[in-house]
């Protein structure tokens, strides 16, 4: 008799979809919290609706999930507001998480967890200092009014805050964690090579599928080439040792960037006669797609992501003890205080150093409160969390911490944002993601 398992699991997800978002534009609250709180219901009370063993297979789930869920955000970023807000995303996503993850470390001198070593706690703050870009984009998507300059920032973050925190957890984190001491040069060497390289192989990536994109001409074609970018820049980054998503994000962006200035180009009917060597290396009178074409592959590849975030839910529903939640609550609260309070004095330190950094606008006391509520934890700690060896005896209290973070991250910080804008802002400004 054939397994219609696949089919079952398909139908739960999609089903669990399109439910959280009728509940969510009935009742007008964040989507996320019906998706958490369904998957978490559905495969402890209905597991009939969830035939297969996804902690079984979480890392095939995971290598699969992981291109969708960056894909999206990267593709919805656009060139030109990284030139103009480089160094604001840039503190945030690099200056300010270093920072964060150094602080988070130093807690090791005040032994807040016992038995842990100084590399567990950089690992633990690296984890746990993640932002989830689905679970921000799920709350924030229902506002709008907020400045586009504020806007920019918080996708910014979520992609680079991202990559900053796997590459401190998996090349200084990890190996400090697990082998009980680490060459402090040796490691910074290697992140920045791993920065640097990744950088370098997602910009020549961008630059081979800008060029490839130029021999379609239907938007489903050109969507299909996203995905396949995307996989494969994270798969080659992974394979030669560097940071898959780091590079998978410069590549999407690079090669929308030459898109997005092929277009402007054609809209503005700024064609020269005369053209420089970069825009003939591009051929730029052959364009890749269109500003039209490019919304729907936005919008189809936001689906997507939103699907394979569904399916790390159901992994973290799996995860999920009560009891064991319970015996570590005090574990998860002092972790989750500390990180929103770190969070909070760095968002501060941005939010109002632009008054003393010309590079850097700042966002005003309604900014530094937005910003330090959109950083909620989702699919990436959990994904972090589980990369750690079995062999490591702390792993539990790891995971166990980390599920806990997720999940108050997730309902405080999005409902401190959802009241903050369902019942304190005007209603013309309602609405935040608005360009």
């Amino acid at each position: 008799m054939h397994s219609f398992a696949p089919e079952i699991i398909l139908i739960t997800i999609l089903g669990l979809v399109v439910f959280s978002d009728a509940l969510a534009n009935k009742f007008k609250i964040p989507s996320v919290f019906i998706l958490l709180i369904g998957s978490y219901t559905i495969y402890t009370y209905v597991p009939m609706a969830v035939p297969i063993d996804l902690k079984h297979y979480f890392d095939a789930i995971i290598l699969f999930c992981i291109p969708l869920i960056f894909m999206g955000d990267a593709l919805h970023l656009h060139f030109s507001d990284i030139k103009k807000y480089g160094w604001d995303i840039f503190y945030l996503a690099v200056v300010a998480v270093s920072l964060s993850i150094s602080v988070g470390a130093s807690m090791y001198y005040f032994d807040i967890f016992e038995s842990l070593t100084i590399g567990a706690y950089v690992s633990l703050f690296a984890i746990n200092m993640a932002t989830d870009a689905v679970s921000v984009q799920s709350i924030l998507s229902r506002f709008k009014g907020i400045s586009h300059h504020l806007k920019v920032l918080i996708e910014g973050e979520s992609l680079g805050n991202d990559a900053t925190a796997v590459i401190a957890f998996f090349f200084i984190g990890l190996p400090w964690m697990m082998s009980g001491e680490i060459d402090a040069g040796h490691a910074a060497l290697d992140a920045l090579r791993v920065f640097v390289v990744s950088i370098g192989i997602g910009l020549a990536i961008g630059f081979v599928f800008y060029m490839l994109m130029k021999l379609f001409s239907d938007r489903r074609s050109e969507f299909f080439a996203f995905v396949i970018e995307a996989y494969l820049a994270y798969v080659l980054a992974e394979e030669m040792h560097v940071s898959g998503i780091l590079t998978l994000i410069v590549a999407i962006i690079a090669t929308k960037a030459w898109i997005d200035a092929d277009n402007k180009i054609l809209e503005e009917g700024d064609a020269k006669k005369t053209k420089g060597f970069m825009r003939k290396l591009r051929l730029d009178n052959i364009k890749a797609t269109t500003t039209e074409r490019l919304e729907y592959i936005y919008e189809m590849s936001k689906e997507f992501g939103y699907i394979a975030a569904v399916m790390i839910f159901f992994v973290l529903a799996e995860m999920v003890s009560l009891e064991k939640l319970w015996v570590y609550k005090t574990e998860i609260l002092i972790m989750f205080g500390i990180t929103t309070l770190i969070r909070a004095v760095s968002m501060a330190k941005f939010a109002f150093i632009g008054d003393k950094v010309k590079h850097i606008a700042p966002v005003g006391v309604e900014g530094w409160f937005i910003l330090t509520f959109s950083g909620m934890k989702g699919a990436l700690s959990i994904i972090l969390v589980h990369m750690i060896p079995a062999s490591f005896e702390h792993k539990e209290f790891f995971e166990i911490v980390t599920t806990g973070v997720v999940m108050m991250s997730i309902f405080v910080y999005g409902t401190t944002l959802w009241m903050y804008f369902t019942f304190f802002k005007k209603e013309e400004e309602k609405r935040i993601f608005k360009n």
